[in-house]
């Protein structure tokens, strides 16, 4: 392939794009059921590129209390990624793990960010786990990093980090029901343009 940009992706790299964050969304819920023990539907993933600017809209605006799972990608790509939920749905995941009562939103305690970091590790481990399959390419993650602050500084990161070699992102938006709770889980892909480079030529493209 030519070289790959973010401004004149086409169709068809676009697709390739989508369904990577379909296959990778779609291991990360079967992990997450796994861990819980409980069934989850998980509805079509919706896939888009976004620039980084956009991100914090997704989360009602940059001052919205989000938690943010971070970890950096190495191997054949490098990069970050991310997996993010609104507060009260983090709240919902930990109290199922922990058996509580599903309606309690309490601070989190250490405990439960201890468990609320194991679930991202587990998850975002399931999602590369896929990509890495996909593309038969080596990916490993960091020890994953968890924060809890509005969605403007957690997405700060990525965004002082990568803003360098590119300004947009694969974001991966997952919605699950479990126990009539939606929930809305977002993954954010963010491979160096070098990465998305060697993703496309590992798929023929």
């Amino acid at each position: 392939m030519g070289d790959f940009n973010y401004e004149s992706i086409d169709t068809v790299e676009y697709d390739v794009l989508r369904e990577i964050g379909n296959i990778g969304a779609g291991n990360a819920t079967t992990a997450l059921s796994q861990m819980l023990n409980i069934k989850i539907d998980m509805k079509v993933p919706n896939v888009d590129l976004l620039n980084f600017q956009e991100l914090p809209n997704m989360f009602g605006g940059p001052e919205n209390l989000i938690v943010g799972i971070l970890l950096t990608l190495e191997g054949d790509i490098d990069g970050m990624m991310m997996f993010m939920l609104e507060k009260n749905s983090a709240h919902h995941i930990v109290n199922v793990l922990m058996g509580r009562s599903l309606t309690s939103v309490d601070e989190f305690t250490d405990m439960d960010k201890s468990a609320m970091n194991e679930i991202g590790n587990i998850i975002a481990g399931a999602y590369l786990s896929s990509v890495s399959m996909l593309t038969n390419m080596q990916i490993t993650s960091s020890v994953p990093y968890m924060a809890i602050d509005m969605a403007g500084a957690i997405l700060s990161v990525p965004a002082i980090e990568f803003g360098k070699v590119g300004d947009k992102a694969l974001v991966i938006k997952t919605q699950i029901t479990e126990n009539d709770v939606e929930i809305d889980g977002y993954f954010v892909l963010i491979p160096t343009i070098e990465g998305y480079k060697k993703i496309m030529t590992s798929l023929g493209l």
